[in-house]
């Protein structure tokens, strides 16, 4: 039976897709069912026009073989569906040719009717496979796999191109077990993807969760992932995982003949692979989109850090830091503000680090949150500063404290931080580090981390709070940075705007000719007066460069020679 589903997959049944639109599929279905008349309708249906020995509509179009009532046997029913099904698996155009060979034989045995009825089945197939682009020139048949993925997940997107075409897409979200790279995610997923037992136990480390929803797909008679016409010729990929070898090997023999597994470097295959790790990329983002937006989970990962964190109370008020800079120049530093585990981006501080303190990591964090301290102490001092504006009604900046400060860093980020709390005398808020590499949340104090589960709701919302922080961090520094490589020595200077600044540098070429000029050359710039054009020189640093002018005496005010 040939259906359009929805929702989950079930066991048994063989899916072509997804397809974008419901309209689609169901448009190359009639079309396919010109060529291809198996059944489509259900068993209820299929039993009532047994018993009646009568069929359907589409039985009298000649849009269904009739299986119900004898007109075709079980066996000639299975060839239409076996060729319906090597159709959409990629053989296309060999079953084009097929009957292109069929419709010159009968119209040369005067057989117009057949030749006839075998030319509409030809255009109709060519008019659903006009619907696909094609996308490998080669007319080449290759799963095309692509990942975005962040150390606790990962999204998979597995394009099926068959004859050059795509014919088929699937979306996963995975669950990394433990600390896996690209290439060994690529192994895990495709020996879970192709195979279970045939994968040597390759998938102990991925576990793969279907929570994207499928579009609408065609099912088929029984069959999995992992047949012989399911594996392609070619296999691309990210990233070669270590025992590509072995992983070849086995597809190879899944297949029965060769396959090829490879990252594709140039041409259309690196195109289509980096179309397809766009569209993982969108689906991870809309992954964590919903996930964060789950209401229950938001609560319980909550519970999680409460309990994990020996806190008091749970820690509706999460506030991170994080310190970004390139080797010590342009030091920024961001807070962003997570209440009831989403994002307050009105709360979100940003930090300009000064001094001495910008060169050192820990040194910028000790003082960032310094600051942040310092500032609510002062105003909780205040019994004049409400906690609100009373024009507005909001918070002030620093009004409230949070349960949980999170840090970006190890052990010695949270050591900075804690040395700042300690300072200004703050002990009623919890303090952790999350660092990046393994995810280990730091306690002050302790010499081991504690390690929540890789799947802990709790560990997603610090990570996620983390991630925004040095999001927000990473911004702010390229805006500063972008403005410090903008600037000149001409900033600043009173009576200068940009309007003439930009006409000294067109008059001159160059700083150094200008700072090379003398007052009465400024002067000849349109629109620069002599008290200009010594404020010019005199910021520039040679004032001393300019023409002697003549000597007077201040006594009698005559021109001295």
């Amino acid at each position: 039976r040939l259906q359009v589903m929805r929702g989950p997959k079930k066991k048994g049944v063989r899916y072509f897709g997804p397809y974008a639109h419901a309209w689609a599929i169901r448009e190359t279905l009639d079309l396919l069912l010109r060529v291809f008349p198996a059944r489509t309708c259900s068993a209820g249906v299929f039993r009532r026009a047994a018993q009646v020995g009568r069929p359907c509509l589409l039985g009298y179009i000649d849009k269904c073989s009739a299986p119900c009532v004898g007109r075709v046997t079980p066996e000639q029913h299975r060839a239409i569906v076996d060729d319906f099904c090597d159709f959409m698996a990629g053989g296309a155009t060999r079953y084009v040719k097929r009957l292109e060979k069929s419709m010159a034989v009968a119209a040369q045995t005067e057989q117009y009717e057949r030749a006839a009825r075998l030319r509409d089945d030809i255009g109709a197939l060519k008019r659903a496979m006009e619907k696909q682009t094609v996308v490998l020139a080669d007319g080449t048949d290759a799963d095309v796999v692509a990942i975005a993925e962040d150390q606790l997940e990962a999204a998979v997107q597995v394009f099926h191109v068959r004859g050059g075409r795509v014919r088929g897409q699937r979306g996963y979200v995975v669950d990394k077990v433990e600390p896996l790279t690209t290439g060994e995610l690529v192994g895990q997923f495709l020996a879970q993807a192709y195979g279970d037992e045939a994968g040597g136990g390759w998938g102990d480390d991925l576990e793969i969760d279907r929570r994207m929803t499928p579009g609408a797909g065609v099912t088929l008679r029984p069959g999995k992932l992992g047949q012989s016409d399911d594996v392609p010729r070619e296999v691309l990929v990210p990233a070669m995982p270590p025992n590509a070898e072995v992983l070849q090997s086995w597809l190879c023999e899944l297949r029965g003949t060769n396959v090829t597994l490879r990252v594709p470097q140039r041409g259309d295959k690196r195109a289509l692979l980096g179309t397809v790790e766009r569209n993982a990329k969108q689906a991870f983002a809309l992954h964590k989109t919903k996930r964060a937006g789950d209401l229950t989970a938001r609560s319980l990962a909550l519970a999680e850090l409460q309990d994990a964190l020996d806190l008091r109370e749970a820690p509706l008020r999460i506030e991170c830091f994080d310190v970004s800079h390139v080797q010590g120049t342009n030091v920024v530093a961001s807070m962003v503000v997570f209440e009831d585990g989403l994002a307050r981006k009105s709360e979100y501080r940003r930090f300009a680090v000064r001094g001495d303190d910008g060169a050192d990591d820990t040194a910028s964090m000790r003082e960032v949150v310094r600051r942040r301290f310092a500032r609510h102490l002062e105003d909780s001092a205040s019994p004049m500063t409400p906690h609100t504006d009373p024009e507005t009604g909001r918070p002030r900046r620093f009004a409230y404290p949070p349960q949980l400060v999170v840090v970006d860093g190890g052990a010695p980020q949270v050591a900075a931080a804690q040395a700042a709390l300690d300072e200004l005398g703050v002990d009623d808020v919890a303090l952790v580090g999350l660092a990046k590499r393994l995810e280990e949340v730091w306690l002050p104090g302790q010499d081991d981390p504690v390690i929540l589960p890789r799947t802990s709701e709790g560990l997603y919302l610090l990570q996620r709070v983390r991630d925004e922080a040095h999001r927000f961090a990473i911004a702010y520094h390229r805006q500063k940075r972008s403005a410090s490589m903008t600037s000149s020595a001409l900033d600043g200077i009173a009576g200068l705007g940009e309007t003439r600044r930009k006409a000294l540098l067109r008059h001159f070429g160059s700083l150094q000719r200008l700072e090379a000029a003398t007052v009465e050359q400024v002067q000849e710039v349109r629109g620069i007066g002599r008290r200009t054009a010594e404020a010019v020189l005199a910021a520039l640093g040679s004032g001393a460069a300019e023409a002697p002018g003549p000597a007077f005496d201040p006594v009698t005010g005559e021109v001295v020679a």
